[in-house]
């Protein structure tokens, strides 16, 4: 207490003597015919000054403390500029033009290294999603950013989850190895992660460890999702989505000043469902027939010029008919597609919940961000769900014993600082601390029905229940700087040090049908500790102001655990098992040329995977063992290509080829070990390829009308879904088309995506249950926004 008191009053004192005299920046927005951009957004990177110009294209920055900032601006249908502003007190009026989009290529901004930045002279390979392409690729899921990223791979096994994989690095346990933030909030496991999209202003794909930075489970690399904030523009948008399958999606928000430069709201919402791509031959009828809500509420508080609170409240709600859309084996998915053959059906409840409040304090000698977090899911199948993916009444899975079991909490503390926005000093540095707190209280039945007896059991009509109780905690401290040793070369050094205990405990039952439940394991427990430092160093050449080269190194974790061996209680119970760890060399170079009308980054890396933990889900038990179990090698190439070679006139290309071998793997199979050195990593495609073109013809008239056409060809070269390389999926293309009409406020598209309706595995468990990836659909959009 005494130390925290300490801190504070530091804290208080320094932001006192930050009063010094202050400045004004004005200035006019206007396109390059000198017409005003009424509504374009300006913002002072790393600090709370943001604005919008008038009808006249002005604004007016308030109250700027001196020193060197870089000015930020865009506007829908303009290609997004950064300025360098040198504030030495209130200054002259300046216009800036804005070029048009079909002419340029956005100057992109990120926050990947936990400041605001641009983002071709970070010293890694980064992906960037602005709020324009998000739209036009029709991203309405994570999982859909399969091949635009270059050798990034998510698959689903159809009940909500998703399993991300970069550059090789991947896992099917709960605990991920490419870690997502969402507002800064990092979704701790597949059970609190919100896989879909809302009023999303970019997403940021870091590839390669990030663990100096970002710390657990970001061995593969990092996803960061940023939402659009409010502030003093009234805005709002909504949009309809029908398409096939009866599917119907429906978006609206609103964002708006409560108390002008004080006081704003945000709030947008997504109601989606569809009748489902199965059937269920069992009683023919639709199988994974599903609906959502999902709802972001932000609450903004302007204290002074200076400080700013954030509370962002999320809510996640899920229903599924027929979660776990698997065919039994590969073989039965294609030759009979989209169709299942299951007795038991249920419906899937799954609710998120989370919040998060922010400070951010911005000022002339340091930052600082603090940010608490709140997380919370409960999911569970009101009855017994299918476990054999067939029609006998063999095993089925409960998890409804009610609201005490099956909800994970997860609550998270994180204090940051980092060099002021206005410093001219040649050294750049972030600082901070993090915390959690996990609790996981699972309870699960495996149900052994009455066709068991042809199958040889000895018994049926009986449950065995496994109770698992998981406690962790961490905490971290972690620091980066890079030092400009001249304007064209500087380097990048970062250290982060983990400590995180878990507890586990476990409880076994055996319980007849009608009768209650009778011990078969008593109350065991269990704990472990693991530490991990994850250093970083990158040097960077910046040849000009467009052309950038880099060679970086960075290691990444995964955090250990503890595992259940099996509910035969004469088994040990539980096993630990260590921190994954991977090393990452990586080399790149990244370009803007023709006056920012092409952009080319390449990239070549290797990673290094030490102690790879082996997750196998073990039937019928239906729990996963995680085993170190191996060493894995991953090398590449990744190529980014943008260009805008005539006016309205965009294409992207986007290639990654991934060579990622285990060099030592052995696994446990029927009693005895297999040694499975030299297979190829699981859920891997060796080939991610994107093709996009996209044409824009004016058709004028005084709502400044534009016909759209857009096409996409996209590659996945061959991969596999288990460690023993017998489930493949050779390479396969997919083919998506968009065309319709917009202005300045409306538009009305239609599209169509997997136009040759491919039939690929997209998840496959390595037991053979398997999930096939969506058919051809094809729909109508309108949208509005204001």
């Amino acid at each position: 207490m005494r130390k925290l008191f300490t801190f504070l009053l530091l804290f208080v004192a320094a932001l006192r003597a930050q009063s010094q005299a202050t400045g004004d920046l004005p200035g006019t927005v206007t396109d390059t015919k000198g017409r005003p951009v009424a509504g374009a957004t300006v913002y002072l990177l790393n600090t709370n000054y943001s604005t919008s110009a008038d009808k006249n294209g002005n604004f007016n920055l308030r109250h700027i403390s001196p020193g060197k900032y870089t000015l930020h601006i865009s506007a829908v249908g303009y290609a997004a500029k950064n300025i360098p502003v040198n504030m030495i007190g209130t200054a002259r009026p300046v216009t800036f033009q804005l070029n048009d989009a079909g002419n340029q290529l956005d100057e992109v901004t990120v926050s990947a290294q936990k400041v605001e930045e641009q983002a071709q002279r970070v010293p890694f390979s980064i992906s960037t999603l602005s709020a324009k392409q998000i739209q036009d690729y029709r991203l309405w899921d994570l999982k859909d950013l399969t091949a635009i990223v270059p050798n990034l791979n998510s698959g689903a096994p159809g009940d909500g989850r998703t399993v991300t994989g970069i550059r090789g690095i991947v896992t099917t346990s709960y605990d991920p190895a490419v870690a997502t933030y969402i507002d800064g909030v990092n979704q701790y496991g597949l059970d609190t992660y919100i896989p879909a999209l809302l009023d999303v202003d970019r997403i940021e794909v870091l590839r390669g460890p990030q663990g100096t930075l970002y710390g657990r489970n970001a061995t593969g690399g990092v996803i960061n999702v940023i939402t659009k904030q409010p502030s003093n523009t009234v805005s709002g948008f909504a949009g309809i989505d029908i398409g096939n399958f009866n599917q119907q999606r429906y978006t609206l928000g609103i964002k708006a000043p409560l108390v002008k430069d004080k006081l704003y709201l945000g709030v947008a919402g997504i109601y989606s469902g569809f009748n489902g791509f199965y059937t269920n031959t069992f009683n023919n009828t639709h199988f994974d027939k599903q609906h959502f809500f999902l709802g972001n509420y932000y609450l903004k508080f302007l204290a002074t010029s200076k400080l700013a609170f954030t509370l962002n409240v999320k809510n996640y709600n899920n229903r599924n008919n027929g979660a776990f859309t698997l065919a039994g084996s590969p073989q039965d998915a294609l030759e009979h597609p989209f169709e299942v053959n299951q007795n038991a059906t249920t419906r899937m409840v799954d609710n998120t919940f989370q919040s998060s409040l922010t400070a951010n304090y911005s000022g002339s000698h340091f930052n600082f961000t603090s940010q608490t977090s709140y997380q919370e899911n409960n999911r569970y199948y009101t009855t017994p769900i299918d476990g054999d993916f067939s029609p006998y009444d063999a095993v089925s899975i409960i998890n409804n014993y009610g609201g005490k079991w099956n909800k994970v909490k997860t609550t998270s503390q994180e204090f940051r600082f980092s060099s002021p926005a206005s410093s001219a000093s040649k050294l750049k540095w972030v600082a901070g601390t993090y915390g959690f707190y996990h609790y996981a209280p699972n309870k699960q039945g495996i149900h052994i029905g009455v066709d068991t007896t042809g199958l040889g059991a000895p018994m049926t009509n009986f449950a065995s229940i496994n109770t698992n109780t998981d406690r962790n905690y961490g905490v971290a401290v972690y620091g980066q700087a890079t030092y400009a040793f001249t304007d064209q070369f500087d380097i990048t050094a970062g250290l982060r040090y983990d400590y995180e205990h878990k507890k586990e405990s476990i409880r076994g039952e055996f319980q007849p049908d009608g009768a209650d439940a009778i011990v078969t394991r008593s109350d065991t427990s269990s704990t472990a500790h693991y530490k991990a430092f994850t250093p970083k160093i990158s040097l960077a050449y910046h040849v000009s102001a467009h052309n950038n080269l880099y060679a970086s190194y960075s290691r990444g974790f995964r955090a250990g655990g503890i595992t259940e061996l099996g509910s035969d209680p004469s088994s040990p119970p539980l096993y630990s098992f260590k921190p994954e760890y991977s090393n990452n060399y990586e080399i790149g170079s990244k370009n803007d040329f023709l006056d920012n009308r092409l952009r080319v980054n390449v990239t070549a890396f290797y990673t290094r995977v030490t102690d790879a933990q082996v997750p196998t889900l073990v039937l019928p038990d239906a729990i996963t063992i995680t085993k170190n179990a191996g060493k894995l090698s991953s090398k590449g190439i990744e190529a980014e290509i943008n260009a805008t070679p005539v006016k309205g006139l965009e294409v992207d290309y986007n290639f990654g080829y991934t060579h990622a071998r285990y060099t030592t793997l052995v696994v446990g199979s029927n009693g005895q070990e297999l040694n499975l050195k030299g297979n190829k990593q699981i859920y891997t495609p060796n080939i991610t390829s994107m093709l996009a073109l996209q044409y824009g013809y004016n058709l004028g008239g005084a709502l400044k009308t534009r016909l759209i056409a857009r096409g996409e060809w996209r590659y996945l070269g061959d991969q596999y879904f288990d460690l023993a390389n017998q489930i493949e999926q050779k390479h396969y293309s997919k083919f998506n088309a968009r065309i319709g009409v917009s202005t300045k406020r409306f538009g009305l598209f239609f599209w169509e995506s997997n136009i040759a309706n491919k039939k690929y595995i997209d998840y496959a468990y390595d037991f053979g249950a398997t999930h096939l990836g969506n058919p051809r659909t094809y729909g109508v959009s309108l949208n509005t926004a204001f």
